[in-house]
């Protein structure tokens, strides 16, 4: 049984090749891939049978990573993410350094500071964002568990990450939100 450490380099080895994981979040279990590498992000619409015009979340290790992706990071943005209890992620404007086939069409970028040990240290060993999207077929449910990954999922990806597959993590996926131009902001998923 391999460790954490493991996981984490061989989770990093198939991000850095432009390869797609599967992988346990904070919430729950997702696809990801380098947010550079627009192939590999192709290669997760395809997986997820989802059109591309919907765009992916990407996960951070910090506040002071998430300014990386965004030029201009509101100030009620801050508070939001040191104030949150359950996982949030926040859909900003000014998204940069990602592939272009990432973003929506009015070129917002959903991003997520994670605080998951695993996502932390994955993206930390990486040294940039890591695509997450849950891990199912577009439409259908999430899955709460590794073993409720479908089996379609599982081998269309290239890298299965072995830790915590017995494991129930959050039982829902993050609360999401879009800031507004005006300091306000709109919950689009509870």
């Amino acid at each position: 049984m391999s460790t954490f450490e493991d996981e984490v380099k061989l989770a990093v080895e198939a991000l850095k090749a432009g390869k797609t994981i599967l992988y346990p979040t904070d919430t729950i279990w997702g696809i990801g891939c380098d947010p550079t590498h627009s192939k590999a992000i192709n290669k997760i619409f395809k997986i997820k049978k989802r059109k591309e015009n919907k765009s992916l979340i990407v996960l951070v290790d910090s506040f002071e990573r998430l300014k990386e992706y965004v030029d201009e990071v509101p100030a009620i943005a801050a508070d939001l993410v040191k104030t949150a209890t359950k996982p949030l992620t926040i859909v900003y404007s000014g998204a940069r350094k990602v592939a272009g086939n990432l973003l929506s069409k009015d070129k917002t970028i959903a991003i997520r500071v994670t605080k998951d040990p695993f996502c932390i240290a994955m993206i930390e060993a990486f040294g940039k964002a890591v695509v997450s999207t849950s891990a199912n077929i577009s439409g259908e449910a999430s899955p709460m568990l590794f073993s409720q990954i479908s089996q379609a999922i599982r081998q269309s990806v290239d890298h299965t990450v072995g830790l915590y597959q017995n494991d129930i993590r959050q039982p829902k996926a993050s609360t999401m939100i879009k800031l507004k131009e005006n300091g306000e902001f709109e919950v689009i998923r509870p």
